[in-house]
């Protein structure tokens, strides 16, 4: 079984995560994932106070041994740096609580209004807390360590800003190497410099006037094997594991593989791959439409994810709402946060991604140890060859 949990608030003292089902003998250090939560942290638009306290390190805590994986649940601990300012707001004991700290304006577009509602409190707090987004610092620490594993296997995941605001940037001549080199030197993870520039200025004018911004994101798996995922059963297949997981990410409203909706627009002839076969490469194809993967299992081709994320719901000239105490018509609480977030969210996509992945890959080639797993992963694409 390869499955993880997270737990923790957004300003409790810490993020948890559990990650069970890894194979021993992989290389692992809290570097190694320390890098990945930097990158989380990166992004024009995202709020300098944020940036500032979420100065985000981990701590391994079970599952490693002298810098080696050893087969049991992986441990990892993400402390609030601003913990001593929320102690007492966030504080288990009942002792600490304060009824006229109660938030009781729920923003429009956020979990808020219905997560009270379903879960019967009168305090917003208990559910903003927990539906942040600052939870994805956890996901980004598995996805760390699901990087590694894939590194193994010479599969990476990468990721690019492809529009925010409406601001579209150019980028379908690009190679995944391109891309990859391009978005990690770009404020804004955007490889078109020239969108770049357009897209800082319309988060600078977003920001003066109170509003916020989405987009849309890539994820590039490069150089999966062909045959992760399933087409025996609904919950086995691979583009439909990776559309839930990137459908968690908080604000994300979309997901598209390959042509995406796009196809729909044009007939068959013009969409479908076409099929070709050379000896000692065996079966290719010349264009990539379907996104890396028929049927819910991946081809061998690189799979790529186009992601949509509306505006963030926290903004700083809040929209209408109701009071839950009087039920008059106010405005909606206005809580800290960022103006666009699309960057930040490209690295929690490749994380959730590199899981699924990785899980997939876990699935097809099992092993207790990545000895066994790199084995048997070898003969299977060595096997290959000759069908």
């Amino acid at each position: 079984m390869f499955r993880y949990v997270t737990s923790g608030e957004s300003h409790g003292k810490c993020l948890h995560s559990i990650l069970e089902g890894l194979p021993s003998g992989l290389k692992l250090s809290e570097e190694d994932i320390n890098r990945e939560l930097a990158r989380r942290q990166k992004g024009f638009g995202r709020g300098e106070r944020t940036q500032k306290i979420e100065k985000d390190r981990v701590e391994i805590t079970s599952g490693i041994r002298w810098g080696e994986t050893i087969g049991s649940p992986i441990t990892m601990t993400i402390i609030n740096k601003d913990w001593e300012n929320w102690k007492k707001l966030m504080s288990i004991y009942a002792s600490d609580k304060e009824t006229e700290a109660r938030m009781v304006r729920p923003r429009p577009g956020h979990a808020d209004l219905a997560g009270a509602l379903k879960y019967g409190r009168e305090d917003l707090r208990d559910i903003l807390e927990r539906a942040s987004a600052r939870e994805t610092a956890a996901r980004v620490a598995v996805g760390a360590v699901c990087k590694k594993l894939l590194a193994e296997f010479v599969i990476k995941v990468v990721s690019m800003t492809e529009e925010i605001g409406g601001i579209q940037a150019e980028v379908s001549k690009l190679s995944p190497e391109e891309i990859e080199k391009t978005s990690e030197s770009s404020s804004v993870r955007c490889p078109d410099k020239i969108a770049e520039k357009k897209i800082v200025e319309a988060i600078k004018e977003a920001e003066k006037s109170g509003d916020t911004l989405g987009g849309v994101f890539t994820i590039l798996v490069i150089n999966p094997p062909v045959g992760l995922g399933s087409h025996t059963q609904w919950d086995l297949k691979l583009d439909g594991r990776l559309a839930q997981a990137l459908m968690s990410i908080p604000a994300v409203k979309g997901v598209e593989f390959g042509g995406g909706f796009g196809m729909a627009k044009r007939s068959g002839s013009k969409v479908h791959d076409e099929i070709f076969y050379e000896a000692g490469r065996g079966y290719y194809r010349k264009t990539n439409n379907s996104g890396g993967i028929e049927g819910g299992i991946s081809n061998g081709e690189n799979i790529i994810v186009r992601v949509a994320m509306k505006p963030l719901s926290s903004l700083k000239k809040p929209l209408k709402s109701v009071d839950m105490i009087t039920k008059k018509e106010v405005p909606a609480e206005v809580v800290r946060a960022d103006i666009c977030a699309v960057p930040s969210a490209c690295v929690i996509g490749e994380a959730v991604v590199a899981f699924e992945i990785a899980r997939a890959m876990r699935e097809k080639f099992g092993g207790d140890s990545l000895k066994e797993m790199k084995s048997n992963f070898e003969h299977y694409i060595e096997e290959l060859k000759n069908r």
